[in-house]
């Protein structure tokens, strides 16, 4: 959302008369346009300009990839782009496309100027990805018929179309299909004062009064990313509620995000779980991943892939050739005091993974 839209909200509340179904207002959190879309302005600017030129050109707007990680708006930038282009948007995913038939059947019902939104584009089968090239710069797929010495391939021309693609691990998408892409933008964690914002826009949509205490509460709870601000903001609706409070200040979001087990640095269960673990139970490391999952009762890639990246972010924790380590801020934040033999990413018993050898996770 502009500034000069966000700023004619009240400073200090912000209130709305509409009173839509639940299910309608989660639906409207997300922004339509992308002078609505809070955040990412290097990518907005450069993503406005393409498909503006598209419109002067009267053709479909370029291949677009999105990377980034999980929550900061690539699906939202997919619908706005269809909007945007005024073209109809067909979602679907990589893990859903096993067989180049399956990519087949959606390229050949495609109809001209319409978006394509794949996400998890890294996770799409080889051999649709390989038909996938042909696709994106000569729309055109070559379908094999019969087997064998026998088979032959029937080209089938496909209408002008856009594939915007979204991956979380841009890494893992081979260089032909990255380079197919006229357009490529990094989602970047968001700042506080933009989530402030993103929050603003939120309540007003589910006729919520809140302080701006209270969404600086809320955004510093939020890991720099809107999808856990928007539900943060929806739990703390839902205590409010019940408790039958109309005005929410930070005093009231507090209470409700503490119910929720989430901290001031938006830490939750399992984060502090893997850090009171580590800590405790391993002299603060290093210790192997799958030891500190089993100490949590979660599966090795849940902590890998849930709570790791944060903590790693937030210097909470580190990765080391020898195993993950907790990191000063960690006793610090859990207010453990370093035991004279504690040592972060120092020789102990605990250096090796669970088949004694050195983890090669790195």
């Amino acid at each position: 959302m502009s500034s000069d839209r966000q700023g004619s909200a009240d400073s200090n509340v912000v209130s709305s008369g509409s009173d839509p179904e639940d299910r309608a207002v989660e639906a409207a959190l997300r922004p339509r346009t992308l002078d609505d879309f809070v955040g990412q302005k290097r990518v907005r600017n450069q993503l406005s300009l393409v498909l503006e030129a598209s419109r002067l050109r009267g053709r479909s707007a370029d291949h677009v990839l999105l990377s980034g990680p999980p929550g900061l708006g690539k699906t939202t930038l997919a619908m706005i782009i269809a909007a945007e282009m005024n073209a109809p948007l067909r979602i679907t995913s990589g893990p859903a496309i096993q067989h180049a038939g399956d990519l087949a059947a959606i390229l050949s019902s495609l109809t001209e100027g319409e978006v394509l939104f794949l996400d998890e584009i890294h996770r799409m089968s080889r051999p649709a990805e390989e038909m996938l090239y042909m696709a994106m710069e000569d729309f055109r797929v070559d379908i094999v018929v019969g087997k064998g010495a026998g088979a032959t391939a029937i080209p089938l021309e496909l209408p002008p179309f856009t594939l915007v693609g979204a991956t979380t691990r841009a890494g893992l998408l081979p260089g032909p299909l990255r380079d197919r892409f006229g357009f490529t933008g990094h989602l970047e964690f968001y700042s506080s004062q933009e989530l402030e914002l993103v929050l603003r826009r939120s309540a007003m949509l589910m006729d919520m009064r809140v302080t701006s205490s209270a969404f600086a509460e809320v955004a510093g709870r939020s890991r720099g990313t809107p999808r856990i601000s928007n539900r943060l903001l929806r739990r703390v609706r839902d205590w409010a509620l019940v408790h039958k409070v109309d005005h929410i200040d930070d005093t009231a979001a507090c209470a409700a995000l503490d119910m929720y087990e989430v901290d001031e640095r938006g830490l939750d269960r399992l984060d502090r779980a893997v850090l009171h673990a580590l800590i405790t139970k391993f002299d603060g490391g290093p210790v192997g991943l799958s030891t500190i999952a089993i100490a949590v009762g979660e599966e090795p890639e849940t902590v890998e892939t849930v709570a790791e990246p944060f903590l790693v972010r937030e210097g909470l924790l580190g990765r080391t050739p020898r195993g993950r380590i907790a990191m000063p801020a960690a006793w610090e934040h859990l207010g453990l005091e370093r035991a004279g033999n504690a040592q972060s990413g120092a020789e102990n018993s605990y250096l090796l993974d669970d088949e004694g050898e050195v983890p090669n996770w790195l």
